[in-house]
């Protein structure tokens, strides 16, 4: 799995990307990663999940955290460009309910300003 990450809107998003496979030997790097983001006071993120092949239940558990700390600390996150067999993930595990999913990244930009 390979995490990046860009800000946009002046410094004030993260866009995290996050490609291959997310599952119990790789979703403690993205919450490694998501905390040193959250910690230097970052509260608008976007993941971009257009590379992500797989995602497992602890990959899920993973995002479930990095939504719950940014609501903790009064920020916003949204997903967008999940494949077909990642959002029927989402969709049999009820995450779609939890999580705002979108189509494109502008939409999902606009939707944590």
């Amino acid at each position: 799995m390979n995490i990046s990450e860009k800000t946009v809107d002046g410094g004030g998003i993260t866009i995290v990307t996050i490609e291959g496979r997310l599952d119990a030997n790789s979703s403690s790097v993205l919450e490694g990663r998501f905390n040193e983001l959250a910690a230097q006071g970052g509260l608008q993120f976007v993941f971009d999940l257009n590379g992500l092949e797989y995602v497992s239940s602890a990959g899920l558990r993973s995002l479930l955290l990095a939504a719950k700390k940014t609501k903790a600390n009064r920020g916003k996150l949204a997903l967008f460009g999940m494949n077909e067999n990642v959002r029927e993930v989402f969709d049999m595990s009820g995450f779609s309910a939890i999580f705002s999913i979108y189509d494109t990244e502008s939409e999902a930009v606009a939707a944590v300003q």
